[in-house]
């Protein structure tokens, strides 16, 4: 028994909205949906490089409430990108909110956040170099005045 792939998959208030803004803040381009009779978007795919990420409308009746229904949300998916300041940038032209600048970060990699308009953080970034787990956790333990 193996996993073959692991998917992001999320429920936003606004499918069709999703698909586009996806599309112009960070390039990704619709595989297929899958919409009801009523116009509900149960099911699409979209292509982030060579990754899918998966998105559906909310379906209180089974339980599957977006970011923006639940007020916050707990997830936060990384966009592992060539350049994370032109990708931050054209995520909040296209209307994302910036929560983090791009930074160097201790771990190797420059990075930032934005929430996107359906509620869901984005972590972006770069990697700037090679870190070993051994030396991440000394600097990240420096972070915190210790050692």
């Amino acid at each position: 028994m193996r996993i073959e792939e692991a998917y992001a998959y999320l429920c936003v208030h606004d499918t069709q909205a999703a698909l586009a803004f996806y599309a112009r803040a960070f390039g990704a381009s619709e595989k297929f949906r899958l919409v009801e009779p009523s116009g509900r978007i149960g099911h699409a795919e979209m292509a982030f490089g060579p990754n899918t990420v998966m998105l559906c409308d909310e379906f209180p009746e089974f339980g599957m409430h977006s970011a923006r229904a639940l007020g916050a949300t707990p997830v936060t998916v990384h966009l592992h990108v060539d350049d994370a300041d032109a990708m931050i940038a054209n995520a909040v032209q296209a209307g994302a909110t910036l929560e983090r600048e791009a930074s160097d970060a201790f771990y190797g990699e420059r990075s930032g956040v934005v929430r996107c308009p359906f509620g869901h953080r984005w972590l972006i970034g770069h990697s700037i170099e090679d870190v070993t787990p051994e030396e991440m956790q000394r600097r990240y333990t420096a972070l915190f005045g210790a050692g």
